[in-house]
């Protein structure tokens, strides 16, 4: 009796934490997108109060995956994964093209962005690939060769018609997802020494061309993708008229910051990419601690629960949940601070926009349904 009472309180403890850090992200995320108003047209003035409701729609969304959702993806991940795919072209092919771009479906006045999507289903398949694997008591080199053929595919195939939209943040996601799950299979050594050679041989024959050969690297990826690659490139060097505002609203913010709405300096986006300046410049190294702080204690939330005994399957769709989100933690922080190149990867659960909103809140909802799902099967 004593040791499922322990095992109630544990988990009501990492429920508890998760739904105390996504509170507190809220209130952060509808402060900070409201200050951000104060740079942007009068159109976009209504912003937070659109944020709120995707936080009050995810809610719903929460408790539907927590108690029945959940199951159907893992039952028709497949066809969720060709489906999502299926929207991915047609951005390609019939997509409105804004400021060079085709990375939202518009259905009347409501848009959504396929690639988030991806990014869950992704992770769900992948999973499922891996699990499926797993429950064959012996795999032969032959065995790994092919499951390994198989994930790379399920990850290109999304890669390279989000690459093209164009969307570069995103892609550098769906690979940390398969790589990351690939590392936690524990296959033979052969395939992560290939692996880790033909990336760093790869890694250095695109930074050799770029840096001693561009003619020759534009003639081979051509310039549209040298472009891309010049403007991430640029943090190295610290240049960027959005990065210089945004390290000088940080650095000049002190400890409580300039006060709300008393933002200093205009950088662009500061809704969605820079969000974490914006925030900062208004409540200085304070409220950047605090910030820090939640995230840590969400974070750490999600992965002590993929170190209980769970589901072979729920246990890689959590680490796959969990590189997600800590990398877009990471990136976005990194990138408005200097450290890392800008990339346009939203900081979860902070950063205005719809889709990505409910991306997030979906799957707390699937780690609250994994957390459920271990109390059920210990008591």
């Amino acid at each position: 009796m004593i040791s499922i009472y322990n095992i109630n309180m544990k988990t009501n403890k990492t429920n508890l934490n998760i739904i105390i850090s996504l509170f507190i992200m809220m209130i952060i995320s509808i402060l900070s997108i409201y200050a951000a108003t104060t740079f942007l047209k009068p159109e976009f003035n209504n912003i937070y109060l659109k944020q709120l409701i995707f936080y009050i729609i995810g809610i719903g969304l929460i408790i539907f995956i927590k108690y029945k959702g959940f199951n159907l993806l893992k039952k028709y991940h497949l066809l969720i994964y060709i489906g999502i795919n299926i929207l991915l072209l047609s951005l390609l092919l019939f997509g409105i093209n804004i400021n060079g771009s085709r990375c939202w479906i518009y259905i009347g006045s409501f848009s959504f962005q396929p690639s988030e999507l991806m990014k869950i289903s992704l992770i769900i398949t992948i999973s499922c690939t891996i699990n499926k694997f797993k429950k064959k008591k012996k795999n032969t080199i032959k065995d790994e060769f092919i499951l390994l053929g198989k994930l790379f595919i399920l990850t290109f195939i999304p890669s390279i018609l989000t690459f093209l939209e164009p969307d570069t943040g995103v892609v550098i996601i769906y690979f940390l997802i398969f790589i990351t799950l690939v590392f936690f299979i524990k296959l033979r050594k052969i395939w992560y020494i290939t692996f880790i050679s033909s990336f760093l041989i790869i890694s250095g024959s695109i930074i050799f061309l770029y840096f001693f050969k561009q003619d020759l690297f534009i003639k081979l990826v051509g310039i549209n993708i040298f472009y891309r690659i010049d403007r991430v490139l640029n943090w190295v060097y610290g240049n960027g008229y959005q990065l210089e505002n945004s390290l000088i609203s940080i650095g000049s913010s002190g400890l409580f910051g300039f006060g709300y709405l008393k933002n200093p300096l205009y950088f662009p986006e500061p809704q969605t990419d820079f969000i974490f300046a914006t925030f900062t410049s208004n409540f200085g190294l304070i409220g950047a601690i605090i910030l820090l702080f939640v995230l840590i204690i969400f974070d750490s939330s999600i992965l002590r629960l993929s170190l209980k005994k769970v589901k072979l399957v729920d246990k890689y769709i959590i680490i796959g949940i969990f590189i997600m989100l800590f990398y877009g933690q990471v990136q976005n922080i990194g990138m408005t601070i200097g450290l890392l190149p800008i990339t346009g990867i939203p900081l979860p659960f902070i950063s205005y926009g719809g889709t990505s909103l409910l991306v997030f809140l979906f799957v707390i909802g699937i780690i609250l349904n994994i957390n459920r799902e271990i109390n059920k099967y210990r008591n």
